[in-house]
């Protein structure tokens, strides 16, 4: 079976120029985008979202991210949105893995993605958003 496990991801604005630690009050987290990873073989929901937990989960001071839904790759189909473009949009930022290839992603167009340097990417690019707004 193929499932897609949605992530969410949480950014501790209090780590940028404090500790960010609860216990110190320097805790300000907020809620940003996620990832979706269409997981390939295995039999269960329950097996997609852990190996999705296990192979692309963070949990630092600044950042987290953790899975939060599974459907099944019919069911995600169904659910895109009527808008091409962005349907497309979303099919092409899936992120395809397996428990047989470890952290290794692929993308549809047979790029292969480096999860780490995606995560780093990612990062100053909230930066660089929070920078602006400020």
């Amino acid at each position: 079976m193929a499932y897609v496990v949605s992530t969410q991801i949480l950014e501790n604005y209090g780590s940028h120029c404090e500790d960010g630690k609860f216990s110190s009050g320097n805790s300000y987290w907020k809620m940003k985008g996620g990832s979706d990873y269409l997981v390939l073989d295995v039999e269960r929901p329950a097996d997609a979202m852990a190996f999705v937990m296990a192979a692309f989960s963070e949990n630092g001071i600044g950042w987290k991210e953790f899975p939060t839904t599974v459907v099944d790759l019919e069911e995600w189909k169904n659910d895109l949105p009527s808008c091409e473009d962005y349907s497309k949009f979303l099919y092409e930022q899936l992120m395809i893995v397996s428990p047989n290839t470890g952290k290794q992603v692929f993308r549809h167009n047979n790029e292969t993605v480096n999860v780490e340097e995606e995560m780093r990417r990612l990062e100053d690019e909230f930066a660089l958003i929070e920078d602006f707004a400020l």
